[in-house]
């Protein structure tokens, strides 16, 4: 199947919460992280700023996305995945979508995930679903609770269920 990504993203373009390179998390100016709910994006920067004292640098390959750019998403995954059941368990419709609301991240390279695992939840930085380990929200709970337990993927999580 072809991989439609590099047309989304000229398409709809970095306006739309594309990010065709990835961005430091301190990036004031590309939408996928300056329209980041405000708690979250400053959980995630408290800790990629402790993160760096360990040697460990984040980036941002995914933020806040518009409706417009999840819809285009969601289709790509079905041509992708070959039905909306399988498409589902990677990619949310716009009214699901927590990126959509600015309340998801998406974290690389893999040793700031693996940073973030091991000390995310201190800072209410927990990954979510089993099957995205990139896939980071806010649960302020979780600063002295620890991280919820993770749903093996998100047609799991009650939440898409709207």
């Amino acid at each position: 199947m072809p991989d439609f990504e590099p047309a989304v993203r000229q398409a709809l373009g970095p306006a739309h919460g594309a990010v065709p390179v990835p961005v430091p998390v301190f990036d004031d100016e590309t939408p996928a992280v300056a329209n980041l709910d405000p708690g979250l994006l400053a959980a995630l920067r408290r800790a990629a700023a402790d993160a760096a004292h360990d040697g460990v640098a984040f980036v941002v390959n995914g933020g806040w996305r518009s409706p417009e750019y999840q819809e285009q998403l969601l289709h790509d995954a079905v041509a992708k995945y070959g039905s909306a059941r399988e498409a589902a368990r990677w990619v949310a419709t716009p009214a699901t979508s927590a990126h959509v609301r600015g309340d998801a991240v998406d974290v690389g390279p893999a040793d700031a995930r693996a940073w973030l695992a091991e000390h995310g939840a201190r800072y209410g930085l927990c990954q979510i679903y089993r099957n995205e380990p990139w896939h980071y929200e806010l649960r302020p709970e979780a600063v002295g609770g620890g991280r919820p337990p993770l749903y093996p993927d998100p047609t799991h999580d009650p939440r898409m269920r709207r």
